[in-house]
């Protein structure tokens, strides 16, 4: 069940300390969990990010070389977004899910630091892409192993179904119990959007999807897993 009495959720996240977002592809900050990005850095939140490949698969903006394209617009997107450090390994884009859980899971853990929340996709990717689905997994396994928070970020039904029949896509919804839904405000997150040229030029399906969305995302958090010795 969702509401729209979520706006609290952030400042929590925000309080309890530094934020990890663990991504896919360049975009996936900006174009996916900008405004909730934008929304915890203006709460006080640290905002770092990890970005798993260099997007240089993309059929979009297709170049000589995409992939240093791609580095310099994730690098000015981050700074729109309020985000503190980025970092960027060079996994091939399109097969994540063929890299070994714990070469992916080495990488998450190597960037945690002082990292009290991590950021990602929901489970199923959000728009079914392998990639952000073993992104996500690999974040979820290492949150697990070192008691972190998670917020997920996603779709309702109601946007992923009109995507689906409209273009044809996979969108996979976040529903069920701990959705919220929270107003932000897109500004930033469109600043950020814009300098993803060679991503944002042509794509009615991220226009179409922030057109759906208006002023509303979709959440859900997971509080730190309690170690056994607590549960009683």
């Amino acid at each position: 069940m969702s509401s729209t009495a979520g706006a609290p959720v952030l400042g929590d996240v925000a309080h309890r300390g530094a934020v990890l977002a663990v991504l896919a592809h360049p975009d996936d900050e900006s174009f996916g969990v900008g405004a909730v990005l934008a929304a915890l850095a203006a709460a006080g939140a640290e905002v770092r990010v990890l970005c798993l490949t260099y997007g240089e698969a993309s059929t979009l903006g297709a170049s000589v070389d995409l992939a240093t394209v791609r580095r310099h617009e994730l690098t000015a997107a981050a700074e729109r977004l309020g985000v503190t450090n980025v970092v960027l390994h060079d996994f091939p884009d399109g097969h994540l899910g063929e890299i070994t859980p714990a070469t992916l899971d080495k990488v998450v853990q190597d960037s945690l630091g002082d990292v009290a929340t991590l950021v990602v996709f929901e489970p199923g990717g959000v728009t079914g892409h392998p990639d952000h689905q073993a992104a996500t997994a690999a974040a979820l396994r290492v949150a697990d192993r070192n008691k972190l928070a998670v917020l997920e970020w996603g779709v309702a039904s109601t946007v992923a179904d009109s995507l689906n029949a409209e273009f044809a896509t996979t969108f996979v919804a976040l529903d069920g119990d701990g959705t919220v839904d929270i107003a932000v405000d897109r500004a930033v997150q469109l600043a950020a959007i814009a300098c993803h040229e060679s991503q944002a030029r042509d794509n009615p399906v991220l226009t179409r999807r922030l057109q759906l969305q208006g002023p509303v995302e979709r959440i859900r958090a997971h509080p730190p897993a309690r170690s056994a010795d607590t549960i009683s």
